[in-house]
C-alpha cells in the first residue's frame, strides 16, 4: 500500500471511529425514570417557612433543593396558578383566567360550579402533565388538583376522586398511598393537594394563630407522607416537588372598595368580585359613561381596559378575560353593597389575586428525591418553569410552554441536569 492510500485509509478509519463514538453517545440510555409526586399547599406564602412551624418541610429542603420564593403568574388566584403549574402556560394562555369567569359558548365557571369544573372543554386550551403522561403510557394518580375531575382532551388520570374538603390532610395522604399500594404498575406521576392553610388565611388572616395551626397540620401530613413512602421502600425512588400556588395578604376589616360607589352598575355587567373585579358590556345598554367612571382614578383600586394592562402581567388577550378589570391595592377587596349584604359570612381577612410581584404573593418551592441536588438553594423563578421540570423528571418531551428548564436546572443532581431532551 503506497503512502497516499495509507493516509486516506487511516483518515477514513478515524472518521468511522468518531462516528461510532457519536452514535454510542447518542444511544446512551437515559437515567431510570423515578416516580414524581407533586404536592400543593394552597396559599403557603414563601416566608411562612421562617415561622419554624414546618420541620418536615424544612427537612425536605435540607435534603433537597429550594428557592427563597417562586413567582406566581397573574392573576395570583388558585385555579389559574394550579393550571399554570401543570401546563407551563400562564393563565392567559391556559384558558383558566380566573376562579370565576365566562365563556361565550360554555357559560359561567366558578369553583363551586361542579358542572363547569368537571367539563373538559373549560380546560382544553392547554394540556396538563398528567394527560401527556397518560398518552406516553404512564400511570397517574391525582389526589385533588384543579382540572383532575374533567376528561381533558378525552383523558382522565388512572386514579382520581371528586374534591371533598371534609377529608383531613392525613386522610388525603392515606388515599393516595392506597392507590400506590394497588397491585400492578405504580403511578409514575401523582398529585396531592392541601387547602387548610388557604382556608385559615382567608378566614382569619395570614398572621393569625389559626394559620399557624394549619401550617402544623399540613407539615404533619407531609411527615406522614414521607414515613409512608419510606415504609414502602419508595422514598428514595420518588421525586417529591412541594409547591404553592400563591401567597396571602392581610385585609383589615372594612378595607372594601364598593364598585357601586364608583360607577353605575346598572349600565355594566359585573363578572367577578374580589381582589380583581371584572366587568363586561351589558347587552342593549350604553355603558360608556359607566366605563369612563371606572377608568378614572379611585382610592385603593386601579381599573384598565384589558388591552391596556401592564405588559409584564402577560394577561388580557384571552377572550375569557372581560373587557374591564379593576385591581385592588394590596390589603383591599372590591365588591358591591348588594353583594356584601347577600353574604352569609364576613369578607375575608386574607386575600390573594394581587399583583404577582407583590412580596405577599410569593409562593413556595421545595424538591427532594433521587433526581435533585442536596442542600442547594437556587435563584427565584416564575412558576411556569415547574412544568418543564416535571416533564424532564418524567423523561417525556414537554409541550410548547412559557417555562424555561434552564432556570431551574440548578435544583437537579448533575446526572439528571445533564439529560438531554426526551423524545
Amino acid at each position: 500500500m503506497n503512502a497516499t492510500l495509507f493516509r486516506r485509509v487511516a483518515a477514513l478509519t478515524l472518521c468511522l471511529v468518531a462516528l461510532a463514538g457519536c452514535a454510542t453517545h447518542r444511544a446512551t440510555p437515559a437515567l431510570p425514570r423515578h416516580a414524581v409526586l407533586l404536592v400543593s399547599i394552597d396559599a403557603f406564602r414563601a416566608n411562612y417557612v421562617e415561622r419554624g412551624l414546618t420541620p418536615n418541610l424544612a427537612a425536605l429542603a435540607r435534603d433537597g433543593a429550594t428557592t427563597p420564593y417562586m413567582l406566581p403568574s397573574f392573576p395570583s388566584l388558585t385555579f389559574p396558578n394550579h393550571y399554570t403549574l401543570v401546563t407551563g402556560r400562564v393563565p392567559d394562555r391556559n384558558g383558566i383566567v380566573n376562579n370565576t369567569m365566562r365563556d361565550p359558548s360554555l357559560g359561567r365557571f366558578s369553583l363551586s360550579n361542579h358542572a363547569a369544573t368537571s367539563d373538559g372543554r373549560w380546560w382544553a386550551q392547554a394540556e396538563p402533565i398528567w394527560v401527556t403522561a397518560q398518552k406516553h403510557g404512564l400511570r397517574t394518580a391525582t389526589m385533588y388538583w384543579p382540572g383532575t375531575e374533567a376528561a381533558i382532551h378525552g383523558v382522565r388520570p388512572d386514579h382520581w376522586i371528586p374534591f371533598d374538603d371534609t377529608l383531613t390532610s392525613r386522610q388525603r395522604v392515606d388515599k393516595l398511598l392506597s392507590w400506590i399500594d394497588e397491585p400492578g404498575a405504580k403511578p409514575a406521576f401523582d398529585t396531592l393537594y392541601f387547602d387548610a392553610v388557604d382556608h385559615a388565611g382567608h378566614e382569619f388572616g395570614p398572621d393569625s394563630p389559626q394559620v399557624d395551626t394549619a401550617l402544623r397540620e399540613v407539615d404533619d401530613a407531609l411527615g406522614y407522607l414521607v414515613a409512608g413512602l419510606r415504609d414502602r421502600g419508595l422514598l428514595d425512588a420518588t421525586d417529591i416537588v412541594v409547591v404553592s400556588d400563591h401567597g396571602m395578604a392581610d385585609v383589615p376589616r372594612g378595607n372594601i372598595v364598593f364598585a357601586d360607589d364608583e360607577t353605575d352598575l346598572d349600565a355594566i355587567d359585573p363578572v367577578s368580585w374580589g381582589v380583581m373585579a371584572t366587568f363586561a358590556p351589558k347587552p342593549g345598554v350604553d355603558g360608556a359613561k359607566a366605563v369612563a367612571r371606572l377608568l378614572g382614578p379611585h382610592e385603593h383600586m386601579r381599573c384598565y381596559r384589558k388591552d391596556t394592562l401592564p405588559a409584564r402581567l402577560d394577561y388580557g388577550r384571552n377572550p375569557r378575560v372581560p373587557d374591564i378589570l379593576c385591581l385592588a391595592d394590596t390589603g383591599w377587596a372590591i365588591t358591591s353593597r348588594a353583594t356584601l349584604a347577600a353574604r352569609t359570612a364576613p369578607m375575608s381577612r386574607g386575600e390573594h389575586g394581587y399583583d404577582n410581584l407583590d412580596p405577599a404573593m410569593r409562593a413556595l418551592f421545595v424538591a427532594r428525591g433521587p433526581d435533585f441536588a442536596r442542600g442547594v438553594t437556587i435563584a427565584p423563578f416564575p412558576n411556569v418553569d415547574v412544568y418543564p421540570l416535571l416533564a424532564h423528571l418524567l423523561r417525556i418531551a414537554p409541550l410548547p410552554n412559557d417555562g424555561d428548564l434552564d432556570r431551574v436546572k440548578g435544583a437537579l443532581a448533575p446526572a439528571a441536569a445533564a439529560q438531554g431532551q426526551f423524545p
